[in-house]
C-alpha cells in the first residue's frame, strides 16, 4: 500500500458519525489509554490493548494500516521460520507472543483521526515520565544513602541496581524516558508559543537528569544527543556548533560518580561495566550468524547456545553479567532470525523514516503535525544508534513506545492529505 492509497482509506473509511460517535470514542479511549499506560504497567496496557483489538474487530469497521504490510508480514514469517527450524521451538514461543505488540499499530491508527489527540497523547506521555523521573531520583538518593551507610563502593553499589522509575529495568526505563524527551523536545521546538511550555521545559530538565542518573550510557551518551542533535539542525542548524559546549559544560557539572561513568567508556572498572562483556557478545553473535545467516539460530537460542559459539581464545568464566541476548539488536535480530530478518526490520524503519521526510518536504510549513513527523525521525535517529549497544527492540515497553509514535507519523500524514 502506497502513502495515497492509504491517505485516501482514511479519507473514504475513517470518519466516525451519526450512532456511531459513542463508539467511536470509546474505541478511541481504549487505545489511548493502551498507549499512555505502558509507561505505568505493561499489563494494563496490554489488557487495554487486547479489548482494544476485539472492539475493533466487533465494530466491523473498515480497517487501515500504514504501508509497512509487507516487510512486516516478511519479518513475522522469517521468525516463525527460524523457530522451526530452531529445534527447540517451544522456547521460541515468547518471540511469537511479542506478534501482539504490534497491535498498538492496528488500533491506534484506526481511532486516532487528529494532530491534537497526538498531541495529548504526547503530553500524556510526558505526564507520566516526569513522575516517573520524579520517583527515580528519589530511588538514586535512596541508592547512594544506602551505599554510604553499608560503607560500599558508591559507583559499584548504585551502578549494580540503577534506578527505574515506574518500570521494571533500568533499560526498559531509559528507552521509554528516552523517546519521551526526544518527542516533548519536538513538541516545545516546533509548535508555537504558549505559557505550558514552561512546564514543558521543567520536564524536560526533570527527565534529563533522571536519564543521565540511570547511568545508562547507550541512552546518555550515545541515544538522546543523536535525537536531539536532529531536532537541533531542524530548529537552528547553527545550535549543532554549540552542542560541544553544552555537552562539556554538562559534563564538568555532573557529580564525578557521572563523570566516571563518562570515563568508564575507555577506562571500564573491570566487571562492573560491561565493556569486555560486549566485545565477547559481539564476537559470538557474529560467528552464530556466520554458521546459519539465512534464519538464524532461532528464537529465545542465544542463551542456551551461547557457549557453543563462544570464540575459543576466550577464557571461563565468563565475565559477570547477562548473557541472555546480545545487547545488539542488529546482532540479535540476524543471529537469532537470519539476515533476512534483520533485513525486513530495517526496511520498516527506513521506509518510515522516508516517510516522514517526504511528509516534512510536502508541508514544510504545516506546524502542527511538524512536530510529529520531527519527533518520530529523532526518536528513530535515537533506537537506531543505541541498537548497537543494546536490543532495545526485543524489550516490550520500549517497542509499544517506538510502534506507537510511528504510528502517530503515519495518522499526521493522514490528517494533512485530508486537509
Amino acid at each position: 500500500m502506497t502513502l495515497t492509497e492509504y491517505s485516501l482509506a482514511s479519507r473514504t473509511g475513517s470518519a466516525v458519525a451519526g450512532p456511531d460517535v459513542r463508539a467511536g470514542r470509546i474505541l478511541y479511549w481504549l487505545a489511548f489509554g493502551a498507549a499512555a499506560s505502558i509507561l505505568l504497567s505493561i499489563a494494563v496496557s496490554q489488557i487495554l490493548l487486547g479489548i482494544s483489538i476485539v472492539a475493533l474487530l466487533v465494530s466491523r469497521k473498515r480497517l487501515r494500516f500504514p504501508p509497512i504490510v509487507l516487510p512486516l508480514a516478511l519479518f513475522f514469517a522469517a521468525t516463525v521460520i527460524a523457530d522451526l527450524l530452531s529445534g527447540d521451538p517451544l522456547r521460541g514461543v515468547p518471540q511469537i507472543r511479542k506478534f501482539f505488540v504490534f497491535g498498538i499499530i492496528l488500533v491506534l491508527f484506526n481511532t486516532f483521526r487528529s494532530v491534537s489527540q497526538i498531541r495529548g497523547l504526547v503530553l500524556a506521555w510526558a505526564g507520566i515520565a516526569t513522575v516517573s523521573a520524579g520517583l527515580a531520583l528519589g530511588q538514586f538518593v535512596q541508592r547512594w544513602n544506602d551505599a554510604v551507610k553499608l560503607h560500599a563502593a558508591v559507583y559499584d553499589y548504585v551502578l549494580d541496581g540503577r534506578i527505574t522509575g515506574f518500570a521494571s529495568h533500568w533499560m526498559t526505563y531509559g528507552g521509554q524516558q528516552m523517546i519521551v524527551l526526544l518527542l516533548l523536545l519536538a513538541l516545545l521546538l516546533f509548535t508555537p508559543r504558549g505559557a505550558w511550555k514552561i512546564c514543558g521545559w521543567a520536564a524536560v530538565a526533570i527527565i534529563w537528569i533522571a536519564i543521565v542518573l540511570g547511568l545508562t550510557r547507550s541512552i546518555f551518551l550515545v541515544a538522546v544527543p543523536a535525537g536531539v542533535l536532529l531536532l537541533v539542525w531542524n530548529y537552528r542548524r547553527w545550535l549543532v556548533w554549540a552542542a560541544p559546549a553544552a555537552a562539556l559544560v554538562m559534563f564538568l557539572a555532573a557529580p564525578p560518580q557521572i563523570q566516571d561513568r563518562v570515563f568508564s567508556v575507555f577506562r571500564p572498572h573491570g566487571d562492573v561495566d560491561s565493556n569486555y562483556r560486549r566485545a565477547i557478545m559481539a564476537r559470538t553473535g557474529l560467528r552464530m550468524i556466520e554458521a546459519h545467516p539465512a534464519f538464524g539460530i532461532g528464537p529465545e537460542q542465544i542463551q542456551p547456545q551461547f557457549l557453543k559459539y563462544l570464540p575459543a581464545d576466550v577464557p571461563l568464566p565468563l565475565p559477570k553479567g547477562w548473557y541472555g541476548h546480545l545487547h545488539n539488536v542488529y546482532l540479535q535480530y540476524a543471529a537469532e532470525r537470519g539476515l533476512p530478518a534483520l533485513a525486513c526490520i530495517l526496511w520498516i524503519i527506513g521506509r518510515m523514516a522516508r516517510d516522514f521526510r517526504g511528509a516534512l518536504r510536502a508541508w514544510p510549513n504545516q506546524g502542527d503535525a511538524r512536530f510529529i513527523w520531527l519527533g518520530a525521525l529523532a526518536v528513530i535517529a535515537a533506537v537506531l544508534a543505541e541498537g548497537f549497544f543494546e536490543y532495545n527492540l526485543g524489550d516490550s515497553e520500549v517497542l509499544t513506545m517506538f510502534l506507537a509514535t510511528m504510528t502517530c507519523g503515519y495518522i499526521a500524514i493522514g490528517c494533512e492529505r485530508k486537509a
